[in-house]
């Protein structure tokens, strides 16, 4: 954040800005992974009350969730998963990795974030060649991984486990993955899951939903009164780091144009 910003710690060379050579400290404009981690440092710094509920029910549209104390929250990014089961699979699927994993325990809950900068959803996996009927575009393998690990899955368990509350969440500089859209129909997303048969059901819907930077940094801004002093400070920061990537975004022609709203301290 202070090379990006302040140009501390030495200045990115011109490659790297454009992303024709990788900086060994993946400081490059266009990584998502730098604003992954920056993102969720500084979220996992503020009490969560004053920022999850919020941002989850603004991006699946529905109040799932309330403004309370979590019970053992803990955010993990960069999470490889095994690879999804062949039978319920009918092409070869290797592991997958999910951006940030945020869970709590009251209710038992998991959710998956999907961070996007510069580059659109996947469209296909490797090992899926188009011949089967059924799509294996990055955001409903996130969906099918998400659901068999919180339970949802029928297993050859002789009782059955109550399954934990899952969601899927992009994030991005603007809004409106068409793919969102699509999965957040039920009837669309049995559609797309083989073997569809062995869920015992699906979590309350909607379960995937989007945000933007715009939609934190409301957010934040609206919850800072509550907020310590110390808190205080690390969202005054996050918010200058997201303003800053959505001007940037904004001035690049290959990405929608989307202002940001001028929001006073």
């Amino acid at each position: 954040m202070l090379t990006e910003m302040l140009g501390k710690g030495g200045q990115v060379c011109q490659q790297a800005r454009e992303g024709r050579i990788r900086c060994p400290l993946i400081i490059r404009p266009s990584s998502e992974d730098v604003i992954t981690g920056q993102l969720f440092q500084s979220l996992g710094a503020i009490a969560y009350r004053w920022w999850l509920p919020e941002c989850l029910n603004l991006a699946l549209g529905a109040s799932h969730f309330r403004q309370q104390v979590y019970r053992n929250p803990r955010i993990v990014l960069w999470k490889n998963r095994s690879a999804f089961p062949r039978e319920l699979l009918p092409w070869n699927e290797g592991s997958t990795q999910v951006d940030v994993t945020i869970t709590c325990e009251n209710p038992p809950t998991t959710i998956f974030i999907e961070m996007k900068y510069g580059a659109d959803l996947t469209p296909r996996t490797s090992g899926d060649d188009g011949s089967h009927g059924y799509p294996s575009d990055q955001l409903i393998r996130n969906v099918r991984v998400g659901l068999l690990e919180c339970g949802w899955f029928c297993g050859n368990e002789m009782f059955q486990v109550r399954p934990r509350r899952f969601c899927l969440v992009v994030v991005g500089p603007t809004k409106g993955h068409q793919l969102v859209a699509t999965y957040r129909d039920r009837e669309n997303l049995i559609r797309a899951i083989p073997h569809s048969e062995r869920l015992y059901s699906l979590p309350d819907a909607p379960f995937v939903g989007e945000l933007e930077y715009r939609d934190i940094v409301l957010i934040l801004r609206r919850n800072q009164r509550w907020m310590t002093r110390p808190e205080r400070v690390v969202a005054d920061q996050l918010i200058d780091y997201l303003m800053f990537k959505a001007r940037r975004v904004s001035s690049e022609e290959s990405l929608t144009q989307k202002e940001l709203p001028v929001i006073e301290k």
